[in-house]
């Protein structure tokens, strides 16, 4: 039996894209590693395996993370292999070996035709609403777009990691005798340099504000309804805007968003991740996620950060010579609601509807504040270490309870003998638990949490008898 080390490795597809989106030659890049061209050629033609010290050679050389040269088919064919459900390709025939083919040789298609999906599929849904509604139709919304903008770039922006550390390491420089801790220092920053106070203010005053900037009085007001967390994460956020504030626009506008308010929210986005990198400066970050295992009740008192801004860090631990855990995040109201969906590497949930209700995601509302575990396994096959807990939502209007969010986390399980929430479990033989895409979506049968019959299935009703499923449902 060959072992994973034994396996050959054909990847020419990949090294063609990374030469070309590097805008070398096939001689260039032979030239660059060291080996003949017409070697290279027969490597991007998969006529030949890439050996581990080739691989080594382009890491070395062009800064390439191999997880990233070695991953990412298994998660493009688990959503081409979703989307093929839909009605719309009703009879047509894409066998797994046709996927396979297209994402080894064509890629940059694949790519295309999934973000063509995409936006089909935001589109139908929003005309779906339209006609619930009365109203018309819209383009796709400034969250959507940001949020697959954000996505694209890996949940990494390495200028801003920067700018956040520098912008840390001046506040330890010049924070006053008496400053202990971020705020006390950021304060005084503020105020020093950008003759900017902060104030907080009755939840009265503020009504339906948690933030407010008071442009005429250069004064930063916060709702005394913030934590310690959110006070802190609102200041760095008005810091941030201050120091970076033509750079921050100068990012968004090379975005190319397509609408002035899409550029705003991107912006803000933006804003979000410098703030972040401010509180948590990217080499301490991963270096104590690292130290801890990734104990974000540890990185929440080292750092004086929330758990959803500790867990949503942990997602842009992606700088090539210091990389963290790949986790993905989703964060889900107690309807079910997806507010937030990002990775640092591949994503097992399905990316045009909601997470599988067998998840305990959605599970962790009934132990608010307390952390539970999961191992779970896609159709793919693919295993997946999870933890979820509820956070409390910031700025309350007197209807939400107090844990009406949860947040979870998750990595393959091979990376989950670095995590403390894996201790005691035993992930040589799991407990693990099947989960599908979107109910619409998902072929796994029998399902007592069912909530829809497959969208591609004809329901299989019979008078004599009853499933455990609510919509059991037949062959295609």
């Amino acid at each position: 039996m060959h072992t994973a080390a034994d396996r050959k490795l054909f990847l020419g597809a990949r090294l063609k894209r990374l030469r070309r989106d590097l805008g070398l030659t096939q001689t260039a890049m032979a030239d660059d590693l060291d080996v003949s061209p017409s070697y290279l050629n027969h490597i991007e033609r998969n006529q030949r395996p890439v050996s581990a010290q080739l691989l080594l050679r382009l890491a070395d050389t062009y800064d390439v993370d191999l997880r990233a040269l070695n991953q990412g088919g298994a998660a493009d064919e688990a959503r081409l292999t979703e989307i093929l459900t839909d009605p719309l390709f009703k009879g047509l025939s894409a066998p797994r070996h046709e996927l396979v083919q297209l994402l080894e040789e064509a890629p940059g298609v694949a790519d295309a035709l999934l973000r063509l999906y995409q936006a089909f599929d935001d589109g139908r849904t929003r005309a779906r609403a339209a006609a619930e509604t009365g109203e018309s139709p819209i383009e796709t919304s400034p969250a959507e777009w940001v949020r697959e903008y954000i996505q694209s770039r890996g949940n990494h922006f390495p200028e801003l990691d920067q700018m956040g550390e520098a912008l840390s390491d001046a506040l330890s420089a010049e924070a006053p005798a008496h400053a202990d801790g971020f705020e006390p220092a950021a304060r005084h920053r503020l105020a020093a340099r950008h003759d900017l106070g902060v104030r907080t203010l009755p939840a009265e005053v503020m009504v339906e504000w948690t933030r407010r900037y008071d442009l005429h009085r250069r004064r930063l007001l916060l709702s005394e309804t913030l934590g310690p967390s959110s006070r802190a994460f609102a200041i760095a956020y008005q810091l941030a805007l201050a120091e970076q504030g033509p750079a921050l626009n100068a990012l968004a506008e090379a975005a190319n968003a397509p609408d002035a308010s899409t550029r705003s929210l991107l912006n803000v986005a933006l804003t979000n991740t410098l703030a972040a990198a401010t509180l948590m400066p990217y080499a301490a970050f991963q270096r104590a996620a690292e130290e801890t295992r990734y104990d974000l009740a540890r990185l929440q008192a080292r750092f004086g950060v929330s758990y959803e801004q500790a867990a949503h860090r942990l997602t842009t631990l992606s700088r090539p010579t210091a990389r963290g855990v790949p986790f993905f995040l989703m964060r889900v109201d107690q309807a079910g609601n997806i507010s937030k969906r990002y990775a640092a590497g591949a994503f097992p949930f399905s990316r045009f509807g909601g997470a599988c209700p067998r998840w305990r995601l959605h599970s962790a509302f009934r132990t608010p504040g307390r952390i539970v575990t999961q191992i779970i396994e896609p159709p793919d096959g693919g295993r997946w270490f999870t933890f979820a807990r509820t956070v409390e939502r910031q700025g309350h209007d007197g209807y939400g309870e107090r844990h009406d969010l949860a947040v979870g986390l998750g990595c393959e399980l091979r990376h989950a003998h670095r995590l403390a929430y894996a201790h005691g479990i035993d992930l040589q033989n799991p407990e693990v638990t099947p989960i599908g895409p979107a109910c619409r979506l998902c072929h796994r049968h029998p399902c007592a949490e069912r909530a829809a019959a497959p969208i591609d299935r004809p329901l299989a009703v019979d008078d004599w008898s009853k499933s455990v499923s609510p919509y059991p449902f037949g062959a295609a």
